[in-house]
């Protein structure tokens, strides 16, 4: 589906998107079992380059990004703990590339967030001070993901976390190292853990926490026709979400095939009309419980290419929210982000 960027001066920052390249595990994508994996195929090889390109075909005011965490490029040289940081080294240097002004005015990579095993406890600190040496400009938090399901098609067992992360004693341990060095937590569950994020946050009051995917509905393997019947339970549970003022939200993700919105992929080839149709209950009701200066739109690039073109995402986003003020598509778009991750800057 090729669309034109609507309102294409409008600043964005892509708050969350991926670096890596998979082409070596591509033998392990054919076992049974790897659905998600196999949803990766087309874009296993997925660095500067491609993203680049992607955001100039797309029309859209792509003024800056942050990368996000997805176990790519470790080195594996500096052992088990300290493997994570090799991501941050290569991503800090895509970041300077992008940054030197010879591709065009975008800062690609200009936050980035890294990982680190919090079930190591306060252990972990020592990670997080060599995360943000790695990269002491663009660093900003990590992510350590907490997607579990019982049912094991829901993901591929490459991406389940263990059950109850959130709520591990030795993952707090790991977990209160973050606030103490003013460093932000992304959080990435499925729907029906959103309450160990709501515990999560209340626990630490005083840490940034952003919610990824609008928490991940559901609507593939034993959850498939059941978006519906669990948007209910999945609201109140945002709704309590956004009582905690230390969390803000990410509005996107939807096009995963795990979410079923669309259903069909990989680029379904749907247009910006028909996802703006399945995903406005899903946006309206994140935005209307948490308000637009704690609400973030997000492409989620490449995993988000299940459902749609980069050009037709970001048409969407500007769909739903078409009836707001300036004030709120600035904060939506641009400022949200800028303000979460630090890089204020680049909106100057």
């Amino acid at each position: 589906m090729i669309e034109a960027a609507i309102e294409p001066d409008l600043p964005i920052i892509d708050p969350h998107h991926h670096l890596w390249d998979l082409r070596p595990m591509l033998p392990m994508f054919t076992e049974p079992g790897h659905r998600f994996i196999e949803t990766l195929v087309p874009v296993a090889h997925y660095t500067f380059d491609q993203f680049q390109a992607e955001i100039a075909r797309s029309g859209h005011n792509i003024r800056a990004s942050v990368f996000m965490e997805c176990g790519a490029f470790y080195n594996a040289a500096y052992g088990d703990a300290l493997k994570p940081v090799g991501e941050v080294e290569y991503v800090n240097g895509v970041a300077a590339q992008s940054a030197s002004g010879l591709y065009d005015d975008a800062r690609l990579c200009a936050g980035i967030v890294g990982h680190a095993d919090l079930t190591r406890g306060g252990a972990a600190g020592a990670v997080l001070d060599a995360l943000k040496a790695a990269a002491p400009g663009r660093f900003r938090g990590i992510r350590h993901q907490g997607a579990w399901d019982a049912d094991p098609e829901v993901l591929g067992p490459p991406f389940h976390a263990p059950e109850g992360l959130y709520r591990d004693t030795t993952f707090r341990e790991g977990f209160a190292e973050i606030g103490s060095r003013g460093l932000s937590f992304d959080a990435w569950v499925l729907e029906p853990q959103l309450p160990d994020v709501i515990d999560l946050a209340r626990a630490f009051p005083d840490t940034p926490i952003c919610l990824d995917h609008c928490g991940t509905p559901l609507g593939n393997a034993s959850y498939r026709g059941r978006l519906a019947e669990r948007f209910d339970t999945w609201r109140d549970n945002i709704r309590e979400l956004a009582r905690c003022e230390n969390v803000t939200v990410k509005l996107g993700g939807l096009a995963m095939h795990n979410c079923a919105m669309p259903e069909n992929g990989p680029a379904a080839g749907c247009g910006s009309e028909e996802l703006a149709r399945l995903w406005k209950p899903y946006v309206e009701t994140c935005i209307e419980a948490f308000g637009a200066n704690r609400a973030m739109f997000e492409s989620n690039y490449p995993v988000d290419r299940w459902g749609a073109d980069y050009a037709v995402l970001w048409n969407t986003f500007k769909r739903i929210v078409s009836g707001a003020s300036a004030q709120e598509k600035a904060a939506l778009f641009a400022g949200t982000a800028a303000r979460f991750y630090a890089i204020e800057d680049v909106l100057a």
